[in-house]
């Protein structure tokens, strides 16, 4: 890390992956963000600039983080574009910008990776899926899963357009995580079930049993199995989701539509 690390927007996201590296063990002083708002809770020695006219004139990181969003990255990129020349790689957490995009902006030159991470980084589950762009060493590649690691897992694909399919189920997955809770909610409370009851069972059951999966070796279909009693209200309620109509032809359809639209949104 002896040349260090630069974060480019510190929002949510950005936020979520600057705490674990700290997590990480990753010095405070290695570490400069640019963001032009007030950052009250940044951790002591992490150097903040407002702008990317205010970086010391001799930094020159081994990473760039673009953590700005997508709309905004035309106007933010092209200001780094002498960092790409002198060998920074950039890894960017932008849905929709294209690595060909990335590259344009920043010059024409610069090594390039693509991530899409998720939200549950904000507290150390996440998962993020990059892809790297021409020009991109093993080292700037290791650094960059590194990074990521500090806030779940990491996986790879060597195709850029198989990223849209990344961003429609995990990238969008948490909201159908989410929207699952709140309709077990209220069917439960249909059935009979206090509201504030139902919330509470509904959600405990979802963050269990995905406490339930990553800890255990067995796979979803077989935990699935564990828990379905032949002939029991497992599954008669399986009968019901399982149906030709019912959820995996939904979720088909909803998966297709989010990847549809993360094309659309790269142009």
């Amino acid at each position: 890390m002896s040349r260090g690390i630069l974060l480019i927007g510190c929002g949510k996201m950005g936020g979520a992956l600057l705490t674990g590296w700290i997590r990480q063990g990753i010095a405070a002083a290695d570490i400069v963000v640019v963001e032009p708002n007030p950052l009250p809770d940044l951790p002591a020695g992490i150097r903040h600039c407002q702008s990317a006219e205010a970086l010391p004139a001799d930094f020159r990181p081994a990473l760039a983080m673009l953590a700005v969003k997508p709309q905004a990255m035309a106007a933010v990129a092209p200001a780094y574009a002498a960092l790409a020349a002198s060998g920074t790689c950039f890894l960017s957490i932008a849905a929709g910008t294209t690595i060909a995009t990335l590259t344009r902006l920043l010059g024409g030159r610069a090594a390039v990776i693509r991530a899409m991470p998720n939200t549950p980084a904000a507290v150390g589950a996440g998962i993020t899926v990059a892809c790297a762009g021409e020009g991109v060493t093993a080292e700037q590649r290791q650094l960059c899963e590194q990074l990521l690691t500090a806030v779940g897992e990491v996986g790879w694909v060597d195709k850029e357009p198989l990223i849209d399919a990344v961003t429609a189920v995990s990238g969008s997955g948490p909201a159908y995580v989410f929207w699952l809770t709140e309709c077990m909610a209220a069917a439960g409370e249909k059935a009979g079930l206090d509201k504030e009851l139902a919330a509470r069972l509904a959600r405990a059951t979802v963050v269990g049993s995905g406490a339930l999966m990553r800890q255990s070796p067995e796979s979803p279909e077989q935990l699935r199995r564990n828990v379905t009693s032949p002939n029991g209200t497992t599954q008669a309620a399986l009968e019901v989701l399982m149906a030709p109509d019912g959820l995996a032809p939904l979720m088909e359809r909803a998966v297709a539509a989010a990847a549809r639209r993360a094309r659309e949104l790269a142009g």
